[in-house]
Parts: C-alpha cells; structure tokens; sequence
C-alpha cells in the first residue's frame, strides 16, 4: 500500500522568525511545532522519545505506531521574509539499514501517517493539512494533495 507521507500545513503559532541560539542554523525552525507534536502525540497514547533532534535542515522526532519505529520529519518553508510560508513533514520508518537501502520512504505503516494526521486534523492551531505522495511532492506536484493520508 502507498501511503501519503508527505504533509504540509499552516500555523501562526510557531516561531518562525526569531532564530534560536542552539539552531544549526538561523532559519532551522521547528523545535517547538516538535516538541508540541511530542506531547500531542503521547495524548493519544503514541509512544515517542522525549526529545526532538536537530537536522541542518530542520527537526525530526521519533515515535512508535504499530511496533514499529518511525522518525516525523518536519522543516518551514519561509513564503517571504515575513514569517509567512508553510510546514512540511514526512513520516519515514526509523533505522540506519533501511536509510541504505532505501526503505526508509516505502515501508511506512499506514497507522504512522495516521497517527500525526490525527494530531494535525483536530488542533486548531493548524490549517490547511494536506498530504501528498512522496513521488508527487517530489516532482512539485503539490496540488495533487487531499486531506488525510
């Protein structure tokens, strides 16, 4: 089955302006829509680490659904220089040896996606959900995108 594992979003309640002295770098926002997923997604149950981790590119947490190890990676795309712009994320499945052989994209549990689509699709502090095949996405096909997984 593929799985949409892609997401974009909207939320005015995030920093996305004021780089933090511990970012990677300056426009690496993210910490705290990561840190607020963290704690959302322990509300439902979901077992997830502590923490987020830091990319160059932006945050990733990890959480567990369906037994299975899977990482939530999550960057903001800046419209302008005002703040504007939008969240993107990406469920993949957790693991060094999947990461080299590709499988990190392809064997994603459906109830993954599920998991952040529920935390996402019921907060008020997010608009606009859209998820997107990886290929799709990839290929700026954004409009082919629907409202859940």
């Amino acid at each position: 089955m593929t799985v949409r594992n892609v997401v974009t979003f909207t939320s005015s309640q995030f920093n996305t302006s004021e780089p933090k002295p511990y970012f990677i770098n300056p426009g690496c926002f993210g910490d705290d829509v990561a840190q607020w997923l963290i704690g959302q997604l322990k509300g439902q149950g979901v077992e997830a680490d502590e923490e987020p981790g830091q990319e160059d590119w932006g945050w990733y947490l990890t959480y567990r659904a369906n037994g299975q190890t899977h990482r939530f990676l999550l960057a903001f795309r800046p419209a302008d220089s005002t703040g504007t712009g939008n969240w993107i994320g990406w469920v993949e499945r957790a693991g060094a040896v999947r990461a080299l052989l590709g499988s990190s994209k392809t064997s994603i549990d459906p109830l993954a996606a599920e998991a952040v689509h529920q935390v996402l699709s019921r907060s008020p502090l997010i608009e606009h959900v859209q998820w997107h095949l990886q290929r799709d996405f990839d290929h700026g096909n954004e409009e082919a995108g629907q409202p859940s997984p």
